[in-house]
Parts: C-alpha cells; sequence; structure tokens
C-alpha cells in the first residue's frame, strides 16, 4: 500500500471502556468506631463514538490506526465516592459514513452531515459498592460487584460521498476537466486513464449564494460492477446523489463509438445498483472542440434518442448553460 492516500473502506476495533469496580470499604473516623459500609460505585466505562467532520475526506487514518479503545471507568473510593466516569473516545470520520458489524453484516447507523454522532460501542456500567449491601440483618456486607465490561466490535465503515451531482463517464471523457472548470476543486487532470483515483468533490457556487456539491469518481469500464478497473470500488460514492451526469467524450478520442460508451455507462450502473437508472440525469456531450465530434453526434442522437448538452470542458463552452440547468433541475425537486 506505498503511496496510499485514499481509503474509502476500512476495518476498524473498537473497544468502549470497562465499568469501574465497586469498593468494599468501611467508615472508619474517630469516636465512631463501628462506621457502617461506606465503599461507592465504580464510575461507567466511556463510550466509543463516531463523529462526521468536513475536517475528513479519507478514512485513510483509520486504515493506519484500526484499534480504537474508549478509557475504563475509575474504581469506586470510601467514604460513598464514584469512581471517574471513562472519557468518551471521539472517532472523526468523513460525512458520510456507514457502519456495519464485520461478521453479521448488521446495520450500525451511519453520520452524514457535519456534526453528526454515532455510538458505535457502550462502555461498561460500574460496579456496585458495598454501601448497597447493608440491611438491617446484614450491617457490615464486604460484598460488592466488580464493573461490566465494555462493547467490543469489529466493524466495517464505508464512505459514500454526500454530493448532490455524481459525473459517470469514461476514462478520459474529461470528467476532471469538467469538476476543475465548474468549481474550484483541482483534480488531475492528463491524457491516459485513471487520472482520477480517488472521488473528487467540488462546489459549484452562484451568485445568488447557492451551491451544490459534484462528484468526480475514477472512470468506468465495461465489467467496472465485476471490479474491473477503479470504478467498481467507487460507485459507491454516486448513491447518495440526487442527479447524474453523464460525461461523454463526443469526439471518440479513444477509438471507441459515444453511443457504445453511454450503452455501456447505463448497463454497469443497472448490473451494480438498477435502482440508480431511475435516478435523474443529463447528457453532456464533451470534446465538441473535437473534429469528428459533429459526425459522432448526430449517430449518438439516432442510436440513443437523447439530446445531449453539447460543452467542451477545455474551452468552457456551454458551462453556463450546464450550471443553470443543474441549478433548476436540483432546486425543482
Amino acid at each position: 500500500m506505498k503511496g496510499l492516500t485514499f481509503v474509502d473502506r476500512c476495518r476498524i476495533k473498537v473497544f468502549a471502556g470497562n465499568g469501574g469496580n465497586g469498593a468494599s470499604t468501611f467508615r472508619r473516623e474517630k469516636y465512631i468506631p463501628k462506621g457502617g459500609p461506606d465503599g461507592g460505585d465504580g464510575g461507567n466505562g466511556g463510550n466509543v463514538i463516531l463523529k462526521a467532520t468536513t475536517d475528513e475526506s479519507s478514512l485513510l487514518h483509520l486504515y493506519y490506526q484500526p484499534l480504537q479503545r474508549a478509557e475504563h471507568g475509575g474504581r469506586g473510593q470510601s467514604k460513598q465516592m464514584y469512581g471517574r466516569t471513562g472519557e468518551d473516545l471521539y472517532v472523526k470520520v468523513p460525512c458520510g459514513v456507514e457502519v456495519r458489524i464485520e461478521d453479521s453484516n448488521e446495520w450500525v447507523g451511519e453520520v452524514i452531515n457535519d456534526g453528526d454522532e454515532l455510538v458505535v460501542a457502550r462502555g461498561g456500567k460500574g460496579g456496585l459498592g458495598n454501601m448497597h449491601f447493608a440491611t438491617p440483618t446484614h450491617q457490615t456486607p464486604t460484598e460488592c460487584t466488580n464493573g461490566a465490561e465494555g462493547e467490543q466490535k469489529t466493524l466495517i465503515l464505508e464512505l459514500k460521498s454526500v454530493a448532490d451531482v455524481g459525473l459517470v463517464g469514461y476514462p478520459n471523457a474529461g470528467k476532471s476537466t469538467l469538476v476543475g472548470a465548474l468549481t474550484p476543486a483541482h483534480p488531475k487532470v492528463a491524457p491516459y486513464p485513471f487520472t482520477t483515483l480517488h472521488p473528487v468533490i467540488g462546489t459549484i457556487e452562484y451568485e445568488d449564494y447557492s451551491k451544490f456539491h459534484i462528484a468526480d469518481i475514477p472512470g468506468l469500464i465495461s465489467g467496472a460492477h465485476k471490479g474491473v478497473g477503479l470504478g467498481h470500488d467507487f460507485l459507491r460514492h454516486i448513491e447518495r446523489t440526487q442527479f447524474l451526469l453523464y460525461v461523454i467524450d463526443m469526439a471518440g478520442i479513444d477509438g471507441r463509438h459515444p453511443a457504445d460508451d453511454f450503452k455501456n455507462l447505463k448497463e454497469e450502473i443497472r448490473q451494480y445498483r438498477e435502482e440508480l437508472l431511475e435516478r435523474p440525469y443529463l447528457v453532456v456531450a464533451n470534446k465538441m472542440d473535437e473534429a469528428q465530434a459533429e459526425t459522432y453526434l448526430k449517430e449518438f442522437v439516432e442510436r440513443t434518442g437523447e439530446q445531449p448538452l453539447l460543452i467542451s470542458a477545455e474551452l468552457g463552452d456551454g458551462l453556463d448553460e450546464l450550471k443553470k440547468i443543474l441549478k433548476e433541475r436540483l432546486t425543482s425537486r
């Protein structure tokens, strides 16, 4: 994993704190030779809590630190003093993380928005001190109870990006160039496949201060739903989007027909999760400044029945219209 910079799925073990043991002590003060039991209760163990924050964009930090432990509760003290409550452990994660139990795949919960919290392991309850066991016939009890163990779980964390618009396209379709032109994000752009190696979230801002988030995922290729290429690992990042943007290389620079690209993209999405095909979408014909684009466009319309928006992300042509359409579609929902 040398050079690993992005992780959107990881396995962690969480250990909530154990409850502190109760104390078995007796009151011992001058002039009170037979003081009763005064052992206090143990403190409760700390919880392990996931907290969503916009400061994190990956699970990389948990990949390298998979063991997360909360503090144990303190032991009870004499004079009916309670043990210290174990401090909760807050584990920062990106917004959009889903959590499941590894062995059973049982759903635990999710944290979507900045500041959301999810308790994933609860601390054990503190034990009882001997002060609780005194009765009229048993005035000097020595018994006390141990604190309960905190929960221990092995969890699978999966990040699904929180964005309004998801970009779908083949490698080199120009998705990263488009994101860079529409937003302040600066994804790497180069003329070879898989320049984008992890999702990039950009923000489209408007003059009225409204804004929408757009997710660029690594390009899909045929067989992506089976794990071919990089797409399969990242298709989850379009699951929460409201709107899909199919970015088609209308110049066919890589030797494929744009109509075939569109057909194959929809098939990959269908194989991954069919309900995503019901998501509202727009097709954009990119690279319209290139040779052959007009010829391919005519054939594309004939074969697919789609009327794509014509753009050139490289030159900025058609981007104002695209931003306008996206705003209209997103605000009308």
